[in-house]
Parts: structure tokens; sequence; C-alpha cells
């Protein structure tokens, strides 16, 4: 198939084509940090089966995690006895002791069993961080060939029913918001926990009673954070969603920018950006403004239970029940012990979004496939071009049926057009014969087999496709062409150019067949985009062609040439001819007439006029003059 095919659709949203994304590029929907997952457990549970495969360097990470945090842990306490060594042989110099001084030995050996702890910690941390990298990476990576494996065994209908962004933000965002968190969050949630049940073991080693003083502080710290938590969540909601209005209008602005300025409508765009922007900034100022509120309260309380430490320690020191670097190792801890809980609240929030993520991709994989190919499926090897539909019926939704009892016999070679007005089902019968859409009832048969009974692959190689909606993508002329037949050669290529009379134009550029066509393909004009279309078509030379009006946004001087081109291309082919333009199928072997998903008239040009039915009236109307001066029927060219 070398072109995508623009679809009736029974929803408003745009879609994906069989070939690539349609149309321009919808913005990806912002996802706010606080969606939480409607089925937290089961997608957890599914999510960590992506990492099952990989579960023994998940322990080594957890290990890894652990004993770098402990050996950072027990630095505090070790760090305590140089400072009671250190504060002895000052004391003892004080009083005057004979003998006395500073055990500085001592105090460097302590120094460098710290220095070797420290190593040893950030070593551990180093490696973890390298094999959780591959870990979270691997696992990304599995994941989307899994997204992309299903885009392709989705059927045309999934793209008709979705957006681009929604589409777009789930392959790109919730996949990437996976990634990052498996890299980041998880060994952070590991070194927070460890972190938080060391420092308390560690500071009940030390002293339960002034344990009990550091820990008391914790619930009002959670308290407190719990209570802003509340108040900004629902400002960062609606940050996130001002953030994507205003992305989605400056995008809509700048691609009908002309249509903007040809209106005279730039005022209203700046008063409505102004108005997004004001309501933008409302709520990103109170959201930041409440959440960081938090770190000040926290330190506030956190110095309220430091000062009671302090106090505490130093009425046990003077009492000689505990040493003044236990004292100090009890500050250092009461000091990192209010980090890991807030660490460890903020991750739990991310680990919400990320499985809000996972669930929403989950979903895309569980969207109903395409009916897949029979392991008995056939290959039509060389085909004619016979086509056939028998008593099929259709409807987009199952209680509304659309095509009704529709009976059509193409021999080979024939031309066949179908016209009606819009909403007809013109685009859908195309779309059945290409198995888009799978029929209701009856049959549709190319050379006398089932489409149902080929693969899906050999069916659509057996069509070309040229539309009204030309679809060229960011790479050379050449490279654009060959999308028909990925292993032609360059003079094949330049054959092709030249029978779609694209020849000449493609070697005034500045690069010739080497030129690169930009995202858009806007470096060019319409009406030689859809040259190359039909030289794209040619060059794949199908069997059975399918044509959308494809001179109807061009010029007349550029029409003839595009006219010319498809006359050569539909030499000794089958062809399918959706037309708007009544003029350009007076010479079709065959007119089917549609309307409410029914052939209404079928005939030959003259046949229909003669008729004086439905596509007479449909061609007069085009073709009407001055007043009082209608042409009859057989006046009409």
């Amino acid at each position: 198939m070398t072109e995508r095919h623009r679809e009736t659709r029974p929803s408003a949203g745009p879609g994906f084509g069989a070939r690539g994304v349609r149309g321009h590029r919808g913005s990806a929907p912002m996802e706010t940090p606080l969606e939480k997952a409607r089925d937290f457990k089961g997608t957890l549970k599914r999510l960590a089966g992506y990492l099952k495969p990989r579960k023994y360097q998940v322990f080594a990470v957890f290990l890894l995690a652990a004993l770098s945090t402990v050996f950072s842990i027990v630095s505090p306490k070790i760090m305590g006895k140089a400072t009671t060594k250190l504060f002895e042989g000052m004391m003892m110099k004080l009083n005057h002791v004979p003998g006395a001084k500073v055990d500085f030995q001592y105090v460097w050996q302590i120094v460098l069993v710290l220095a070797v702890l420290y190593l040893f910690s950030a070593l551990f941390g180093y490696i973890q961080q390298f094999i959780m990298a591959g870990i979270a990476q691997k696992t990304v990576y599995d994941l989307r060939k899994h997204v992309d494996a299903k885009l392709s065994r989705l059927p045309l209908k999934f793209f008709d029913s979705h957006t681009h962004g929604e589409i777009l933000s789930r392959v790109t965002n919730d996949v990437d918001n996976i990634g990052s968190t498996l890299q980041q969050t998880i060994t952070q949630l590991i070194t927070a926990v460890v972190t938080l049940a060391g420092i308390v073991i560690m500071m009940l080693t030390i002293s339960p009673i002034m344990t009990v003083i550091s820990i008391v502080t914790i619930p009002l710290c959670l308290v407190g954070t719990r209570a802003i938590i509340s108040r900004s969540q629902k400002y960062f909601k609606e940050q996130w969603k001002e953030l994507g209005n205003l992305n989605g209008h400056v995008e809509e602005m700048y691609t009908g920018h002309q249509i903007v300025k040809a209106f005279g409508h730039e005022s209203e765009s700046v008063n409505r950006f102004n108005d997004i922007n004001e309501r933008l900034y409302e709520a990103g100022w109170k959201s930041q403004f409440i959440s960081g509120i938090i770190m000040p309260l926290m330190n506030f309380i956190n110095n309220i239970g430091y000062v009671f430490v302090c106090v505490v320690g130093g009425v046990f020191v003077t009492k000689k029940t505990l040493e003044i670097g236990d004292v100090q190792a009890m500050i250092q801890y009461s000091r990192q012990l209010t980090h890991p809980i807030a660490q460890t609240a903020n991750i739990a929030n991310v680990i919400q979004s990320t499985v809000a993520s996972a669930e929403r991709v989950f979903e895309f994989l569980d969207e109903v496939e395409e009916i897949p190919d029979s392991a008995a499926a056939k290959v039509i090897e060389c085909p004619k071009g016979l086509v056939k539909f028998q008593n099929v019926k259709f409807g987009y939704k199952e209680d509304a049926t659309l095509i009704e009892d529709m009976n059509i016999d193409v021999r080979q070679g024939q031309t066949i057009a179908i016209v009606g007005p819009t909403g007809a089902g013109k685009t859908t019968l195309v779309n059945l014969l290409m198995r888009f859409y799978e029929i209701s009832g009856g049959k549709i048969s190319v050379d006398g087999v089932d489409i149902r009974e080929l693969k899906r692959g050999n069916l659509r190689g057996i069509f070309g496709m040229v539309l009204q909606e030309t679809w060229l993508f960011n790479g050379t002329i050449r490279a654009n062409i060959a999308y028909g037949r990925q292993n032609a050669t360059f003079e094949e290529i330049i054959r092709a150019a030249k029978a779609a009379h694209a020849d000449h134009f493609i070697r005034t550029l500045p690069d010739g067949y080497d030129t690169i066509l930009n995202e858009e393909a806007s470096n060019i004009s319409q009406g030689q985009k859809q040259l190359l279309t039909i030289a794209r078509a040619i060059l794949a030379d199908p069997a059975i062609l399918i044509l959308d009006e494809a001179t109807s946004s061009v010029d007349t001087r550029t029409e003839v040439f595009i006219q010319k081109a498809m006359g050569n291309l539909m030499k000794g082919r089958t062809s399918f001819i959706i037309a708007h333009r009544l003029s350009t199928i007076r010479d079709a072997d065959l007119i089917l007439v549609m309307n409410n998903g029914s052939i209404i008239e079928k005939g030959s040009h003259n046949e229909l006029l003669t008729g004086g039915g439905f596509y007479a009236d449909l061609y007069q109307s085009q073709f009407k003059g001055a007043p009082g001066s209608d042409p009859s029927p057989q006046e009409l060219p």
C-alpha cells in the first residue's frame, strides 16, 4: 500500500491512517503528578511482571542499596567515638592530669575507618545505580517493543476513536514516566526505608529516651505535611491543566497562523493566551507557595526536637550516663531522621503517578486487536484485479447499519467511480475493501478469494492509494518515492517520477532527488507533493488503484499534469476513483452513486445523465450557468 487513506469516522477525534500519523501532530496531554491508578495492586503486579526476568539483578540492587546505606548510617556513631576521645583528652589537660594528652593516633584510626566506610558506601551506591540503569532501560525497551508491536495490530477503528495526543501520551510520556521511576525512585525508596530503619536502630543502641524524644516529632511532621499537601493538590492539578491548555493554544495558533492573520484574529488570540497564562500564573503561584511551606514547617518541628535532644543529651553528659560523642551522634541522627520520611512520602506520590501511567499503557496493550491472520491464510501471487462485493453489510456500531446488502462486480482493468454526497459511505466502501474494518455480513473477494482468507499484508500490497491528503515523511525525495517499493533501484525511481510528470520539477530543486523534505514537506507545493505520491504508487506497480480526489486542492495547470500522471498510472489496472468533481470521471467504465450507505444508481456517465436521477442532479448542480440558461443533460460537456 502506497498511501494512507482518509477515513470517514464515526467519531470526531483525529486518528491515524494505516501508515503513519495523519495531519498535524496533536499535543500530548500533560500528566498530573498526583494522578492515581484505579487498580493500583493489579497494575503494580503486572508491572512487576516486566521485572521478573531480571529478578536476580533486582535482588542485587536491593542488597547493594542496603549495604551502601548501612555503611553511611554507622558513620555518625563511629565519629562520636573520635569526638569522645578528643573531649576526654582536652578535659584531662584542663584538669592538669599528669601525662594528659589527646590520643590522636586513635582519632586518626577512626578517620581512616570512616574514610573506608564512606568509600565502600559510594562504591556500592555506584554499582547499584549502574545495575538499576540497565534494569530500567531494558524494561522500558521491552515495554516500547510491546507498544510498537501493538500499534501494528490495532484496527483503524481504534485510531479513529482516539486523538493523536492521547495515543502519543501513552506511548511516550507514560512509558518515559515508568522508565524514570524505575531508574531513580526504586533505589531512593530502598535507601529511604533502610536509612529510616537503620537510624532508629542506631539511636536505640545509644539512648532509648532520646530516641523517643526524636521520634515524637515524626507524627507532627506527617500531620503538617499531609495538611499542606491536601491544600496544594488541587492547585497542582489546576496548574498542569492550564499548562496543557496553554500548550494546546500555542500549537493551534502556530499551525494555523496564516488563517489567524488572514481573518485578523491576532488580538483575540493574544487575549486568549493572556487569559490562560493568567490562570496558569495564579495556579502555579498558589501551588508553589503552599507546597513551599512544607520544608520551613518541617525544619521548625525538627528544630524543636533538636533542641530537646541537645538539652537532654547535655543533662546525660553532666550525669555521666552518656558520652559526649554519643550525644553528637544522636544530634546527627535526629537531624537525619525526617529526611527519609519526607523522601518516602514524595516517592509514594511519584509511584502513584507511575502506576497510573502503567495502567494507561496496559489499557492500550489490552485494546482489541485486528482479527489475526489464520495459519492457513492465502496469498495471491499474481493479482489480476477482480473485485466482488456480495450482499455486504456493515456498520461502525452494532446497532447502526451504514451499508446494507451491497453488491458490486468489478472486472479486471475496469475504472469504477464512486460518487455521492458527504457521508454517503464512499470512503467506507474502500476501507472495507482494504479490510481496515471487518464487514458484518456478506463477502468481499479479490480474484475470487475472500479477503478474510488472505494475509492482510498480501491483500494491502495488491492496492495502491493516491489520496487527497498527501503524506510525505522527513527525508529525501528519493526515499519518499521508494516508499512504494523499498528495494527499487534509482533508475526505477526516476522512471516512476517521469511517468508521474514529477522528474522535471525534482531536477530543478537544488539537490534534485536528494532534496530533503522537511517535517511537513512545506518546502514543495501541494501539487508537487501529489505528483510524488503518484510516482510512489507507480513504482509500487499495484494491481488495483484507489484514487481519492487527488486533484481537488491544486491549481488548474497542476491538475492537468496530475490527470496525465494518473492516466499513466491507471493503464491496465482496476481502479476505484472517489470523486467529488464529476467532470473527472466521465470516462469511467462504471459509476456507482451512493447515498446513506447504499448504491442507489449505477451505470456509465451518459446512462446516468439520461436517466435523470440523483447523479444527473449532482452533475447539473456543478455545471449550472447563469439563471435561465441551465443546460439539459444532452448539452452538458
